[in-house]
């Protein structure tokens, strides 16, 4: 499996099942990610429309328990790196609507690929008073070896959101820093934006037809 595809695996991981904003605001960082995360791997085993690649169900799924966990904007500005700071606030806001949907349908088809992993979580090392922590883990497979993984997250009025996650050393958004930069350099924001609502065009596309022969 390559990098990347891995990283879209447990990354669907970090989602919620029945707990609200509150919650989330008052729990520490790691207590989230591993609460959060065993939830969504047991909905995962047991949804049956999951588990059939459902990629409606999936994406429902992904946009009420998984989304609100993510803080897609740092995501879109750290990828477009010092790009972003010379977009207009309408083509930062086109961008990060079009890098939430890819990553959306990303992560939604990556959820039917869970199948009997589990996570083991490190002890974090961090102070009452921080606002960005990284939390460590392993995902342990049925057959292979166990991944090592972390995820970085920054504390917000709302609770903690995730940011970037990192696996085998390969951040997340220095995967999608390289391609941004690519298609910025040749057809500028616009060009990226274009590109991306394309791509995303398809995967919706896809996803509606797979949702009809399931």
């Amino acid at each position: 499996m390559k990098i990347l595809d891995k990283l879209l695996l447990v990354i669907v991981t970090l989602g919620t099942f029945g707990f609200t904003n509150y919650v989330s605001a008052q729990e520490a960082p790691d207590a989230l990610v591993k609460r959060i995360s065993q939830e969504v791997l047991e909905i995962a085993r047991t949804d049956k429309e999951v588990q059939k690649g459902n990629q409606k169900r999936m994406l429902a799924v992904v946009e009420a328990q998984i989304a609100p966990y993510v803080d897609f904007q740092r995501m879109t500005a750290l990828a477009a790196g010092p790009h972003w700071r010379d977009s207009s606030a309408e083509q930062q806001k086109q961008l990060t609507n079009e890098f939430r949907a890819l990553l959306v349908h990303t992560y939604s088809g990556a959820m039917s690929q869970i199948k009997g992993q589990r996570l083991e979580f490190k002890s974090m090392r961090a102070d009452a008073q921080d606002t960005a922590v990284e939390v460590r883990s392993t995902v342990v497979q049925p057959r292979g070896e166990p991944i090592q993984l972390s995820y970085r997250l920054q504390k917000q009025p709302s609770g903690w959101k995730i940011y970037d996650v990192n696996i085998m050393g390969v951040w997340l958004i220095e995967t999608y820093k390289g391609t941004f930069t690519s298609e910025i350099n040749k057809a500028g924001i616009d060009g990226l934006i274009s590109t991306l609502a394309e791509k995303n065009k398809r995967l919706a596309a896809n996803a509606a037809k797979s949702s009809n022969l399931s």
